[in-house]
């Protein structure tokens, strides 16, 4: 069973903002950054800027997490 969200604060465009996300979607977003060579911040703020006006950033990491497993491995 999935733990209950986890609230992390991170930094977007200069302001510190929190963001509550299940256990194995942190994971996963750090794995994700880690293998683009990103600090978490960048990657969130590349989130952040590319997510509609009428999507949370937490759902739009969500989103963007599944995205990233859904698509083809590439090589």
């Amino acid at each position: 069973m999935t733990a209950r969200p986890e609230k992390h604060s991170l930094t977007l465009h200069g302001h510190r903002t929190s963001v509550s996300l299940e256990p194995e979607f942190w994971q996963a977003f750090r794995e994700i950054a880690n293998a683009r060579g990103l600090p978490l911040n960048a990657l969130a703020a590349e989130v952040d800027a590319a997510r509609g006006v009428d999507r949370g950033l937490a759902s739009a990491i969500r989103v963007y997490v599944l995205d990233h497993y859904r698509r083809p491995s590439e090589g």
